[in-house]
């Protein structure tokens, strides 16, 4: 008798990730030039950008930056993924919904 493989596949939604104490986006700013890096703010880009003006005003030869945007996302089970069930019965522990 030869093995067989049976390969089961299920379906997943990927969702951002909302709920309280879950921020929108966390936000910083890199400079290219010299490494440096703002620091992180919750929801807000403002506070990197403003760091990379001062930053330039500080060093004129750095003039070019990278925004870090970091959002949060979850997998979940979706209708007939076996999954599902078990998701319903009870939540991870430490996990917002």
């Amino acid at each position: 008798m030869t093995p067989r493989l049976l390969l089961a596949v299920a379906g997943w939604a990927l969702r951002l990730l909302t709920g309280e104490g879950v921020p929108d986006a966390i936000y910083s700013m890199e400079c290219m030039a010299c490494g440096a890096e703002s620091g992180a703010t919750d929801n807000d880009a403002g506070p990197a950008q403003h760091w990379s003006l001062s930053h330039t005003g500080r060093s004129p030869q750095c003039r070019v930056f990278k925004l870090h945007a970091e959002t949060f996302w979850r997998t979940e089970p979706s209708r007939g993924n076996p999954y599902a069930d078990v998701e319903q019965r009870e939540p991870p522990s430490g996990v917002p919904r």
